[in-house]
């Protein structure tokens, strides 16, 4: 057979113009660089340096382990240095390890070596401290092929990192066998078109690194129920159908310029007719199929030829020549190169190997090394090395994939997403043997779900008789993509059970082929297929559940009731969703870094302990973070459930959204005078003002009353007896702090003192509080009912809001809520979950200008429904005209910035904001150091929640240092959009 080198191997234009020292290729012509010239001259330069003996080394690539030692090591130290193989197969142990095995190996060559892995779903295959990505199956599951294109691309970049040269991936079996116990969800599913666009774009990303793909295992190993490691697995389909399916990929990703194939040990009797004769080593497998039926002139690797569907075969060196003789190019861990050398050479000897066969092979393998940059030889960079396989880029492509792939496959009654969380009592049952924990922590940021644990069936069942939804997640081992998926008879009937007397919604965090074992659906509302038991596998189906993301996977096989290429698509419902990567919503990553540094420099100066942070934008949260702790003691590290007061945030957040409803509601019209909350203003010097004056700071009213000072003795400063008592009793119901219960005269003694005060004389901006009392009485008094009641039932609960309220003693543990001042004027106390201000704790905790403790998540929740014109979670809170009424500024022109309710952006260099914001933007700030701002603009939401006033309220750190702002101006210069 004559071979021209014109005729081999198409590999894409795309391979890696970033990489200079690695030669471009021609578009037309495989494995022939655009320097073609320079090419064959370095090609036929080494080639006619070698020996014969060297020449056949060429073809030989060995195994090795980075974690196996001293004497392993030498044992192929020994074979690069004596019998010149051509490559080496890293397979376990580390990357630095083979980053420093590399370059000795290479150093000790005689020509340089090609380094290959089986990398099919990145590095983490094979090495500990690199980056695992998403398995083939969970590929198959996306829409289109951007997903399978970005992840061989980074695995491509990971490998040239490393030093490796070819990728033993990917994997385009189609796996049309459940039962299948080494490929499964290594292959990207059972439609032979999915699997072969999918391991296309995938090729087509890793090539264009300038890493070599390989297609595998030829021609199909994807339809048996045995493990060619262990045996020869037999494939009794006939050649036809092998030609209409299991080929199909091969033909396309041949004509699109893959770059080797790997040719698996495989009994095909319609293929080869001697009996148990492994493909690998059949001519009519090789070289009649593989390269003259369909065309393939690239590199072929036997599959390691150590395994035993093809060791048991024949005896070591013998089987070497066999798969040599058959048409392969590089031969596969073989179990003796020195044999399989001698081997070879007895062969070319004796005339069954030509001259031209064997260079054919050999310059094949030179001209790859050539292609890969082998010709300009650098050794890999050590330092740097670990964390440049382990990237935010790395996480952004995961979580893309994911996010795409995770599948609805029944949602009876549009259980999904789960809506009016009012109404819901929600409880979480882990099932399998690896942990949810990242799954029910990412459930609780939407709702309060609780996780029910029983030992029992009855127990757990008894334990979920008040709940009226169920979420069940089995959850399997990560490790590999072999683990078992199968839900356990004891699991199946638990499930079963659940099912039949809950609302349940049933994820799988497994291979899809687990829905074998669903022989009845009817009692499940909702059946999610998420794949992989990932972290981001776990944080977005559980958004997902809740309307945080779309779902647009589809299953990519068939199992039980469910069909490949089924999938149900939910969208979202505009509620937020975690996780995200900066760069996702147009923002630097590198430039929100300095945040860490500000925060840290606060804590490290005393300006506060500790901190959450939040900042998100298009509905995207891509940063979440806490630091310090709860105290300077540094015992309670700020974790994200732990609740602040949040002081004068508290106005938007409580007070403003219910006067924002009676105004929807034609109750109340921010043009009414304040007579109307309150007949007995009617005759005071107030009576005339109006709610947009008073909530706009611009109504003369005093800033605020220190109403606990009367309640004082003026020589001790003691509480009165006549106002407080150290036990709840008669008339003395109000707690104010511990042992500490304030008689119920006062509340009608703070509107006295309210309703008497005399105004400022100029009609100018003075922030107040008193108007807030004034509408919390209104509000109350109208719906008979209290604040914490109001907000709960109005808001927070629909919301999701689980971690904000008044009175967070009531509802939360002391060790939750960050404590505040240590206050020795008033309470004589370190107040510790109850509110700080002085007006709100003499009201019981219930202000409507304070008295709200929660988290920064809760907060963002709120802030995004202002942002999205009043919608969250499926649900119209407000229109957009009422929250444009709320959020303008009708006195600019007499230098008042604010709204009515809302804060704005300063007029003048000083303000609230680092001045970078809107004209639309909108926000609060409160004094125990909580600020939030949201911009419509530039669709950016901003929460900060310390407690700046521990354990003295005259720390001003955070206000003389701006470092609210400043963060403010970092968000905002990270913009990159």
């Amino acid at each position: 057979m004559k071979f021209k080198y014109a005729s081999w191997l198409l590999i894409v234009l795309a391979f890696a113009k970033a990489y200079t020292s690695q030669a471009q290729l021609t578009t037309s012509q495989p494995l022939v660089a655009i320097d073609s010239v320079e090419q064959m001259q370095w090609v036929d330069s080494v080639y006619q340096s070698l020996s014969q003996e060297e020449k056949i080394g060429q073809l030989f690539m060995v195994d090795l382990f980075s974690n196996k030692g001293k004497a392993h090591a030498d044992q192929v130290r020994k074979l690069v240095e004596k019998y010149k193989i051509g490559g080496i197969i890293f397979s376990k142990g580390g990357p630095v390890q083979q980053a420093y095995l590399t370059n000795e190996l290479q150093a000790k060559s005689k020509t340089p070596l090609l380094i290959a892995m089986d990398a099919e779903w990145g590095l983490a295959m094979r090495l500990d401290s690199t980056y695992a990505f998403p398995w083939n199956m969970t590929l198959g599951a996306t829409p289109g092929t951007r997903s399978s294109y970005e992840v061989g691309k980074r695995i491509g970049e990971h490998c040239k990192r490393l030093g490796v040269h070819i990728n033993f991936a990917p994997d385009v079996d189609i796996n049309t066998n459940p039962q299948n116990p080494i490929i499964g969800n290594r292959s990207f599913g059972e439609d032979m078109y999915n699997v072969t666009d999918k391991a296309g774009a995938f090729m087509k990303g890793m090539q264009s690194t300038g890493t070599l793909a390989c297609a595998k295992h030829f021609p199909g190993h994807g339809d048996t129920d045995q493990d060619s490691h262990k045996t020869l697995p037999t494939v009794d389909f006939s050649a036809a159908r092998i030609d209409s399916v299991e080929l199909t990929p091969y033909r396309k990703l041949i004509d699109k310029g893959m770059a080797s194939v790997m040719v698996a040990h495989l009994n095909i009797p319609s293929l080869e007719s001697r009996s148990g004769y492994p493909t690998s080593l059949s001519e009519k497998v090789v070289t009649d199929l593989l390269k003259t039926k369909l065309g393939f002139n690239g590199l072929i690797f036997t599959d390691a030829l150590n395994m035993k569907g093809a060791s048991n075969f024949s005896a070591p060196g013998e089987i070497d020549l066999q798969a040599f003789k058959a048409g392969n190019d590089v031969l596969l861990i073989s179990e003796d190169v020195p044999k399989s050398i001698d081997k070879i050479v007895a062969a070319m000897v004796a005339g069954d190997i030509t001259e031209e066969r064997f260079a054919h092979s050999v310059k094949k393998i030179l001209m790859s090394k050539y292609i890969v940059g082998l010709n300009h030889y650098k050794p890999v960079v050590i330092p740097q090395l670990l964390e440049d396989l382990n990237t935010e880029q790395d996480e952004v492509v995961y979580e893309n994939a994911i996010s795409k792939a995770i599948t609805v496959v029944r949602n009876e009654n549009n259980i999904l997403p789960i809506t009016n969380l009012e109404t819901k009592k929600i409880a979480y049952v882990e099932l399998g043997d690896d942990s949810g924990e990242v799954f029910y922590k990412e459930l609780n940021k939407y709702t309060k779900v609780d996780k029910i644990v029983g030992d029992k069936l009855d127990v757990l069942l008894q334990m979920l008789e008040n709940y009226n939804t169920v979420i069940v997640g089995l959850h399997r081992g990560n490790e590999n993509p072999w683990k078992s998926y199968s839900l356990e008879e004891r699991e199946l009937t638990w499930l079963y059970e659940i099912a039949r007397k809950h609302r349940i919604i049933f994820d799988g965090f497994v291979s899809p082929y687990m829905l074998d074992q669903i022989k009845t659906a009817k009692n499940f509302e909702g059946i999610i297929m998420s794949y992989q038991n990932s972290e981001w596998s776990q944080m977005v189906s559980a958004q997902l559940i809740f309307g945080g993301r779309d779902a647009v996977g589809t299953l990519p096989v068939s199992a039980g009731l469910f069909k490949v290429n089924e999938g149900i698509a939910v969208k979202n419902v505009k509620r937020l969703s975690y996780g995200n990567d900066p760069s996702s919503v147009g923002l630097d990553s590198g430039m929100l870094a300095k945040i860490d540094s500000i925060a840290n420099y606060t804590i490290n100066k005393k300006g506060a302990p500790g901190m959450q942070i939040l900042v998100a934008r298009r509905g995207k949260v891509i940063l979440d973070k806490t630091y310090g702790y709860h105290t300077y003691d540094k015992k309670d590290p700020v974790t994200y459930s732990d609740l602040y007061d949040i002081a004068s945030v508290t106005k938007i957040l409580s007070t403003l959204p219910l006067v924002m409803e009676l105004e929807e509601n034609n109750i109340l019209s921010i043009d009414d005078v304040i007579s109307k909350l309150d007949e007995d203003l009617m005759s005071t010097n107030k009576g005339q003002i109006t709610v947009k004056q008073m909530l706009s700071h611009y109504a003369r009213l005093k800033p605020w009353i220190p109403f606990y000072i009367y309640t004082l003795d003026s020589l001790t400063h003691q509480p009165l007896s006549q106002y407080y008592s150290k036990g709840s009793k008669a008339n003395y119901r109000t707690q104010v702090a511990d042992e500490l219960f304030i008689n119920s005269m006062a509340q009608d003694t703070i509107f006295n003192r309210i309703k008497n005060s005399e105004l400022r004389e100029d009609l100018e901006y003075k922030y107040s509080d008193l108007p807030y009392y004034l509408l919390k009485k209104y509000i109350e008094s109208h719906y008979h009912k209290n604040l914490d009641e109001l907000t709960q039932d109005h808001f927070y609960e629909s919301l999701g809001m689980n971690r904000t309220g008044y009175l967070p003693r009531k509802k939360f543990p002391i060790s939750q809520i960050i404590p505040t001042e240590n206050d020795t004027t008033f309470r004589k106390q370190l107040i510790h979950g109850y509110v700080h201000d002085q007006g709100a704790a003499m009201q019981g905790g219930i202000g409507g200008h304070a008295g709200l403790f929660s988290n920064a998540n809760d907060i963002a929740k709120m802030m995004q429904m202002y942002l999205q014109g009043g919608t969250y979670g499926g649900r119209q809170y407000f229109t957009q005209e009422t929250i444009d009424k709320f959020n303008t500024c009708y006195f600019c022109e007499s230098d008042v910035r604010r709204g009515v309710g809302f804060d704005k952006p300063q007029l003048e260099e000083e303000g609230p904001t680092c001045g970078c914001v809107s004209k639309r933007s909108f926000g609060h700030s409160g004094f125990t150091g909580a600020y939030t701002w949201a911009d419509p603009e530039e669709e950016i939401v901003y929460v900060f929640l310390s407690n700046r006033i521990h354990p003295d309220a005259g720390n001003r750190f955070l206000i003389d240092k701006n470092i609210r702002t400043d963060i403010q101006q970092i968000i905002y210069d990270s913009i990159i959009d």
